[in-house]
């Protein structure tokens, strides 16, 4: 029997410190309250934690498919690769903003253009809208594309990957995959920082509009798949403090047993949303730079 961690005095010094700083504007149960509330705590932590772009790199605004987007395009780009960003937020809050120095960033260390996608958000929009917009972006995007999404947007790309022809490859960072309260680590971490597993549960819940999860549904639920073979070349990301993080374990065994390359990286003292420490904490730092290494030899590959 899995018993469930109370204590994180364990986690290295820099990560308490950002996870106090993210808690000072976005408190731990931010998800009593209004879904207004909710991002306006999450859009002044984005500030808090927002970065000048890399001298050299640019960043435009575009419709695309109808779907607002921005493009990032570094100083030395690859050629004839795309890579196509979905954003964390419990498909709750986030935006373009809430991830635009962490796509910048991620564009110009990985010498990739990258394009993010401000994908209709729940409430409002329920399952499958968040999907559909991302599908909708990819599609219209021509050439080899990889995707590459963090905790929600680790959840679209795997979806994306699944239903679409033309992915090269996949980057999951930290993704919510469709375990459940079946994983070691939903129990183990289900009080850690940063995300409980009452917090993933609140946002299944909402993301389908109240009813219950969608089974079968891989558009929804990635781990669902029947077949996995089909999938293109995979990095997973996992973070140790974080209820998640077996989905990603799963997923990584499930890939290599039909046979798709793919390499699972489980990041020690992590926590979940650790790409915005990667200026606080030499291990979310190192991390990023895996993350944009991988990135760029996923792109080379196609």
């Amino acid at each position: 029997m899995t018993d469930t961690i109370t204590d994180y005095s364990w986690l290295p010094p820099e990560i308490r410190a950002f996870i106090d700083r993210t808690l000072a504007a976005y408190p731990a149960d931010a998800v009593d309250f209004s879904i207004a509330q909710q991002r306006a705590f999450y859009n002044k932590l984005c500030r808090d934690f927002d970065q000048l772009h890399p001298p050299g790199l640019t960043a435009t605004d575009e419709t695309i498919a109808g779907i607002p987007c921005r493009r990032y395009v570094p100083t030395k780009p690859l050629e004839g690769v795309t890579g196509i960003y979905f954003h964390g937020g419990g498909f709750v809050v986030g935006g373009l903003e809430s991830h635009d120095a962490i796509v910048a960033e991620l564009a110009e260390q990985a010498g990739l253009t990258m394009i993010a996608v401000d994908y209709r958000l729940v409430p409002e929009h329920p399952h499958p809208a968040a999907y559909d917009d991302c599908a909708a972006v990819v599609d219209a995007v021509p050439g080899p594309k990889v995707v590459v999404g963090d905790s929600a947007g680790g959840t679209l790309a795997a979806s994306i990957s699944a239903t679409r022809g033309d992915i090269i490859g996949q980057v999951l960072i930290y993704p919510g995959l469709g375990g459940g309260p079946e994983m070691p680590s939903f129990t183990r971490h289900a009080k850690a920082p940063m995300l409980s597993a009452e917090e993933c549960l609140y946002y299944e819940k909402i993301r389908y509009g109240g009813a219950e999860p969608p089974r079968g549904d891989i558009t929804a639920r990635p781990l669902d798949a029947e077949v996995f073979g089909d999938l293109p070349p995979t990095a997973i990301f996992t973070a140790e403090a974080d209820p998640l993080a077996s989905g990603g374990v799963e997923y990584a065994a499930r890939l290599a047993e039909e046979g798709v390359p793919v390499s699972l990286t489980e990041e020690p003292g992590m926590v979940h949303g650790y790409l915005r420490a990667r200026h606080m904490s030499p291990g979310a730092g190192d991390s990023f730079a895996r993350i944009a290494q991988v990135l760029r030899g996923l792109a080379e590959g196609g």
